[in-house]
Formats: C-alpha cells, sequence, structure tokens
C-alpha cells in the first residue's frame, strides 16, 4: 500500500552541512574514524590520543597492534513491550547495493549557473529500532558521496494526511519538518539513525553505487518494522560543483 501524503508541509531553506559527531548527534550517531588517516601506529602514551566527548576512551588490544573503541554507537531493540503486536524482533544485517540517483537539471537561484537537482518526495522512520549504515569500499576521495536527510519525531502529536484512495488518516509522531537537515557523508563515514528518527532513504550521487551493510531489528510486521510518509511537493535537493550542496523544501 502507497504511504499517505501529508496535508501541508511549510516552506523552508535548509543548507546542507558536512557530517560530524555533534552535529549529526540530536538523529543518531555519525560513526567517524577517531584517528586521521595519516596515523600508522599506536598512539606511545596512550594520553596523546585525541579526545571527544562522544568517542569512548580507546584501550590498547591486539597484542598492542590496535585500539579498541567501545561502545561506538547504540543497538536498541525497543519492541519488547512497545509495538503493538506484541512479535518478538530479531537483529539483522543487510546489505543495500544503492545506486546514483537520477538528477534533473535547473538553473541555479545563485548566480543563474547549471546544475543538477534531486527531488525527495518520501521520509521513513523505524520507531522500535537503532538502524545503522556502513559504506563498503567507498574511499572518501572517490567521486562519489550520499546525503542523509533526517528530522526529529513530533512525539505525541498527529499530522493530516491522505490516503492513495482520497480517505483521510491520520499520522501519528509525524515528522518535525521544521527541524529537518541535510547532511554530506563521505565514504569514510558510518551513521546510526536513532530510534524513530525520520530520514528519507539513502541518497548516493557521483559515479558509482554504495554498498552499505546495514544492522538493525526488525519483527517482521511492516507498520512497526517501517513507517513513511509522504509531501504535498518534494524535498529539493540542489547538487552542483561550484555551488557545493544545497537544498529548499
Amino acid at each position: 500500500m502507497p504511504p499517505p501524503t501529508l496535508r501541508s508541509s511549510p516552506s523552508l531553506s535548509l543548507t546542507p552541512e558536512p557530517l560530524t559527531r555533534d552535529s549529526f548527534a540530536p538523529f543518531g550517531t555519525a560513526i567517524i574514524p577517531p584517528l586521521p588517516r595519516t596515523v600508522t601506529s599506536v598512539p606511545d602514551p596512550l594520553s596523546r590520543h585525541p579526545k571527544h566527548p562522544l568517542v569512548p576512551e580507546p584501550v590498547a588490544a591486539n597484542q598492542l597492534s590496535a585500539l579498541k573503541y567501545s561502545p561506538i554507537s547504540p543497538l536498541l531493540d525497543n519492541y519488547p513491550g512497545k509495538c503493538p503486536s506484541g512479535k518478538a524482533s530479531e537483529a539483522r544485517m543487510t546489505m543495500f547495493s544503492s545506486f546514483p540517483r537520477r538528477l534533473r537539471s535547473a538553473t541555479s537561484t545563485q548566480g543563474g549557473n547549471e546544475t543538477a537537482l534531486f527531488d525527495v518526495t518520501i521520509l521513513e522512520r523505524h520507531p522500535y529500532t537503532t538502524q545503522t549504515f556502513s559504506p563498503l569500499a567507498l574511499s572518501p576521495d572517490e567521486e562519489a558521496f550520499y546525503l542523509v536527510i533526517v528530522a526529529p519525531t513530533l512525539t505525541g502529536q498527529t499530522a493530516t494526511a491522505k490516503s492513495d484512495s482520497g480517505e483521510e488518516v491520520t499520522i501519528r509522531d509525524p515528522p518535525d519538518l521544521s527541524r529537518i537537515r541535510v547532511f554530506k557523508a563521505r565514504g569514510d563515514q558510518a551513521l546510526t539513525y536513532g530510534a524513530g528518527t525520520w530520514h528519507a532513504p539513502m541518497v548516493v550521487v557521483g559515479k558509482r553505487r554504495v554498498d552499505f551493510v546495514v544492522v538493525q531489528f526488525a519483527n517482521g510486521v511492516g507498520e512497526e518494522d517501517c513507517q513513511e510518509v509522504c509531501f504535498p511537493e518534494g524535498l529539493v535537493v540542489e547538487v552542483g560543483e561550484k555551488q557545493g550542496v544545497k537544498s529548499r523544501l
């Protein structure tokens, strides 16, 4: 069944930002290597290790040939006692082979240059589980990246939507479109969506596909595993080499 469409959405202009631990914290966890790529040996002493409040203190491991950071991201299963069906969940590891999205051309509002646009018309969320995306074999130097479009949940509130048949329906815990944000993630960055965080399906931009290993819990009940809403008019992401990435709703 197609997802319902929200009756209204605000007029909103967004400027995407780099994916960092701090900026993404309201929506989940940005998983970023804590050491620069140029570091090729265990820091001695470990007190020299760069510190960040969102990165656990490392411990030496594997005969002093590695540093272990644990935990780097939550793995939450909120199905027990909360999902309406009561059906048990299980941990799942999946692979998504995400191909570059089709872009349309338009004249940029800044400078009048031709730019490429990507239209986002849907958001989804997983109300009872975190969901972690880890890209494979994608270098930060390659001509491919992915866009992360997220919005927090209006917990306890409702919104009016229209079903595919034209019937009016109520969306519980809808996305807060007034606080939607866009992040540009590199190939050496993974992320975890917090349980219940609204997000767009993964958007790969560039010349090659990106394979993601995805870890989450699921119980096989469609509306409990994934909830979706559409917009009356889509979220438009402007992708241009000179202008960078910007979006408007």
